[in-house]
């Protein structure tokens, strides 16, 4: 047995004198510090990237749920404008405001000729009476001093293109062709 221990011995003496130990250890040791190093940046670059990742996920919800909130106060507002713009609301503000519907228009000509018939706009009775601030002792509207009781309404002034002469009162009415609506 002595001749396999000393040629184990010779073998694992050749080994070691191609491999020392010693040395061995002290070159693994940075190697082994460089990949420690380099997976804990790599676990930091990605516990970083998907912090951002979230931040951005949630900075997105945030922005869909204030679009979603604008959108719909838009729509709010659409509703607003077309219910104003209806021909009934029109009507219903313009009354409010003393307006009364025109009667059937006149044109005028290049040439300053009047087509049709000019009229005074004259308000209808409105449907609705509204008390007035000067309401009598009875509850109904004080009359002014020196009106008329008989119940007719006053006659409006008399325009200028009423009284104006010339070729307005001359020319033949045509009635027009489009309702301008």
């Amino acid at each position: 047995m002595t001749g396999a221990a000393e040629q184990m011995k010779g073998r694992a003496g050749r080994l070691a004198r191609l491999m020392p130990s010693g040395p061995s250890t002290a070159a693994r040791t940075p190697f082994v510090l460089l990949v420690v190093l380099l997976l804990a940046g790599g676990l930091i670059s990605l516990l970083l990237l998907n912090s951002a990742l979230n931040e951005g996920s949630f900075r997105l919800s945030r922005m869909k749920k204030q679009t979603t909130e604008l959108t719909d106060e838009q729509q709010a507002l659409q509703r607003d404008v077309d219910s104003y713009s209806q021909p009934d609301a029109l009507e219903r503000r313009a009354r409010e405001l003393g307006m009364v519907p025109g009667g059937s228009p006149a044109f005028l000509d290049p040439d300053g000729t009047v087509r049709g018939v000019p009229e005074r706009a004259t308000a209808a009775p409105s449907p609705v009476a509204t008390p007035s601030p000067a309401a009598g002792p009875a509850g109904g509207p004080a009359e002014p001093s020196g009106a008329a009781s008989s119940g007719a309404p006053e006659s409006p002034a008399p325009s200028p293109a009423d009284s104006a002469p010339g070729p307005a009162t001359t020319s033949p009415t045509v009635p027009p062709t489009s309702s301008g609506r």
